[in-house]
């Protein structure tokens, strides 16, 4: 056997929440094979198996994880003319940053998402009117209850908003990816992933205990969407209104249950203020919902992974 299983692994460290218990069973991965032998590894044991990557926009719970955990550690990745190709664990900003200096880009506006490209990809991320799915070719995916390997073309990843094929069948596990960019100057690559950040610092949080956006933008009623409208002089898109205003004017920013807060720059950010734990954050999720739903009828979905 080529992989290491270890027992009773602290998963918190690797999360940007900082929350939660130990993996029963753990292992780092890097390549197609060693996935494909570390899930028959839990299949023989008949265990249930988790894949971890990046640790952004995950909760895990406080008593960890009767699984094995499939760490995703970071791959390599290959620039040929303007195509880009990248294992599912590289770092989002790494490669934007790579490319730019390659002079490559048009993706500079998701610098600063937190993640690996693998999971940017299964949730279809995106920031300031920029989604990934604009970006990638194929797909490669392995599926982990019959080993087949694929490669998806974009109009197979039924992209929508932080939504993908990969979302709906799990089964299937995003193992490297190709997307095609467009050419940039180096330099103005360089200024525009840095601006792209500081704008992100200025409406977001950076470096904080969290999940990232906790919820998703909800489609919402016209009604709503003029409150919006009126209230921050600006049009509302896809029909959608942020989850964080509609946390903030229900009342809830600033909410706290034990250590964990909706934040006060962003309240769609739930923040670890330190020794939160996954019950002090589900609740705190679940009052908000509800305060939401009682102020606008509106019902807030996840876009955190609750995992369990």
């Amino acid at each position: 056997m080529t992989i290491s299983i270890q027992e009773n692994v602290p998963l918190a460290p690797l999360t940007t929440f900082k929350i939660g218990g130990p993996a029963k069973y753990f292992v780092d991965v890097r390549t197609e094979d060693e996935m494909r032998e570390a899930i028959l590894w839990a299949k023989g044991k008949e265990i249930a198996f988790v894949i971890l990557s990046g640790g952004s926009n995950i909760l895990v719970p406080d008593k960890g994880l009767n699984k094995l955990v499939i760490h995703m550690t970071k791959g390599a990745f290959a620039i040929s003319e303007r195509v880009l190709e990248a294992d599912a664990g590289c770092n989002l900003l790494e490669l934007i940053r790579a490319a730019s200096e390659k002079n490559l880009g048009g993706w500079e506006k998701l610098a600063g998402i937190p993640g690996t490209i693998g999971g940017a990809m299964r949730g279809n991320a995106g920031a300031f009117g920029t989604e990934i799915k604009d970006f990638p070719i194929k797909v490669r995916a392995l599926n982990s209850a019959t080993a087949e390997i694929r490669e998806f073309p974009n109009a197979g990843c039924d992209f929508s908003y932080r939504h993908s094929f990969f979302k709906d069948n799990p089964e299937w596990i995003i193992t490297n990816v190709a997307i095609e960019l467009r050419g940039v100057d180096s330099s103005d690559g360089s200024r525009l992933i840095e601006e792209t950040i500081a704008e992100r610092e200025k409406r977001h949080l950076q470096n904080v205990r969290a999940a990232g956006s906790y919820f998703m933008n909800p489609v919402v009623s016209r009604e709503v969407q003029e409150l919006f409208e009126t209230d921050q002089n600006q049009k509302s898109r896809e029909n959608r209104v942020p989850a964080g205003w509609l946390i903030d004017k229900a009342g809830m920013k600033g909410v706290k249950i034990g250590g964990a807060i909706a934040s006060l720059q962003h309240p769609n950010y739930i923040v670890n203020e330190g020794g939160a734990t996954a019950r002090e954050v589900k609740q705190l999720a679940e009052d908000i919902k509800k305060a939401v739903e009682v102020k606008f009828g509106v019902q807030l979905k996840e876009e955190a992974v609750i995992l369990s």
